[in-house]
């Protein structure tokens, strides 16, 4: 099966998989290429609340396929840049769900979803020192950001991978499920998220992320939204609430 990525949308929920089984779900050049795409079309689909990124079958995803970049590790690295800062920018809440080897690229990828959840015996490593790569600026603050400087410099200095255990307690991961339990997990709380309001995943994403000078930009958005008169609402009448901001479609 030639590699690719695929995705569906289901009752407000996109699941993009990464899809090269003969290699672990590498990343090609052509599907580092049509990620950045995908997440835009994505993001302006207000049928979309949340998006799920996963790997086909057994594995997430093992990093770069070096050999559809022409050996090109530089190459590989702008084209995994590229779709990591466009997963990073997703408006809307994002989700990997990780199964085996979380490594390379595809730690990359996941560092850049806002949640990762995890089957037990999955296995997370960040290897550029073992290929003689600068690791770059953005993704290390990201994964800074995520484990703390010590565990950033564990991972980047030895290229060691860490199992589920020491990922959970580092914070690399929300959640460890058992073998088996990966999926429903997902689907629950993926449930959970397309029913809360979007307004506040979007500006809490925002402000969780560093940004820090469009306080009255969402003070501006709530007031016309309606959403807090509906929560407050359907609190009140003890109803599950129906909130109707979304974020803005992208011409």
């Amino acid at each position: 099966m030639e590699p690719r990525l695929t995705h569906r949308v289901e009752e407000a929920v996109a699941t993009v998989v990464m899809r090269n089984a003969a290699k672990r779900n590498a990343m090609t050049a052509a599907m580092w290429r049509a990620l950045p795409p995908l997440l835009g079309e994505l993001a302006a689909d207000p049928a979309v609340r949340a998006l799920v990124l996963t790997g086909e079958g057994a594995t997430f995803c093992a990093g770069a396929d070096i050999t559809t970049l022409q050996g090109s590790a530089t190459e590989a690295q702008a084209l995994a840049g590229a779709a990591e800062e466009a997963l990073a920018a997703f408006p809307k809440p994002t989700l990997a769900a990780v199964r085996g080897h979380c490594v390379g690229g595809g730690a990359q990828l996941a560092a850049a979803c806002d949640l990762r959840f995890a089957e037990e015996g999955a296995l997370f490593g960040v290897t550029p020192a073992r290929l003689g790569i600068v690791y770059p600026a953005t993704a290390t603050r990201r994964l800074v950001s995520l484990v703390g400087p010590a565990t950033t410099k564990y991972l980047l200095f030895s290229g060691e991978l860490l199992g589920t255990e020491r990922a959970l307690r580092t914070g690399l991961v929300d959640e460890v499920l058992p073998e088996g339990e990966l999926d429903k997990r997902v689907a629950e709380f993926t449930r959970i998220l397309v029913a809360r309001s979007q307004l506040t995943q979007a500006a809490a994403k925002e402000f969780a992320n560093g940004r820090t000078d469009r306080d009255a930009h969402w003070a501006e958005q709530a007031r016309g939204s309606g959403d807090t008169a509906e929560g407050v609402t359907a609190f009140l009448e003890r109803r599950a609430p129906r909130f109707t901001w979304s974020v803005p479609g992208r011409g």
